[in-house]
């Protein structure tokens, strides 16, 4: 019982630090702030952490394993490259605007005030150069695309969708992916890829990193 409630502690700590980060910021969010939200003692959160940067590396690893889950983690699948980036893209958006921890890890991953331990944001960029390439190998790209120039530009989008939702959420909305894929698809596919491509979204998005 002792052990069950710790972990259900600590998880509501984890999320209210990743509310706290997202919404104030590394630096701004205060430890008696992070367990005010969390209904613990500041004592029971360094019992649990040990201090606010140990807090804010496992926001940003739990942000980083949900972006592995939607993104490397669908590569044993059979769908094209293509359908593969349009449906990673859904779910990361869809999870920076339902999942606090996952927003949070994107912010503290490009925050100055520390050193940077998953990164999130490389992980994305790392799968999006390495699908592009995989549609480069099965002639996927339309003549005169290259795998790294559209892989700079979803990139790009998608921080932006991330930036942007923070303030905005219909930024990070199903419909403003949609849209941007229909928009790109036509210039990034192949005419006999494009028919068989859907910028909605092959799959139910995910909401939850776990």
């Amino acid at each position: 019982m002792k052990q069950e409630r710790a972990a259900r502690t600590r998880e509501t700590l984890v999320r209210a630090a990743a509310e706290a980060f997202a919404q104030e910021g590394f630096v701004t969010a205060s430890v008696a702030s992070i367990a005010k939200r969390a209904g613990v003692s500041a004592g029971g959160l360094h019992f649990h952490f040990g201090s606010k940067p140990l807090l804010a590396e496992v926001v940003e690893c739990r942000a980083a394993e949900a972006v592995r889950m939607i993104t490397f983690g669908r590569l044993d699948r059979c769908a094209e490259a293509l359908q593969l980036m349009v449906d990673s893209t859904h779910d990361l958006v869809a999870l920076l605007a339902g999942d606090p921890v996952v927003r949070a890890g994107f912010g503290l991953c490009a925050d100055t005030a520390r050193v940077s331990v998953a990164d999130p944001r490389k992980l994305w960029r790392l799968w999006t150069e390495e699908v592009f390439r995989l549609a480069e190998q099965e002639r996927q790209l339309a003549c005169g695309v290259s795998a790294c120039a559209a892989a700079h530009a979803v990139v790009a989008a998608t921080v932006g969708f991330e930036v942007l939702g923070a303030a905005e959420p219909e930024w990070v909305s199903r419909e403003a992916v949609t849209t941007f894929w229909e928009l790109l698809l036509p210039r990034f596919a192949a005419p006999e890829a494009l028919g068989r491509l859907d910028a909605g979204g092959s799959q139910p998005v995910r909401r939850s990193g776990f």
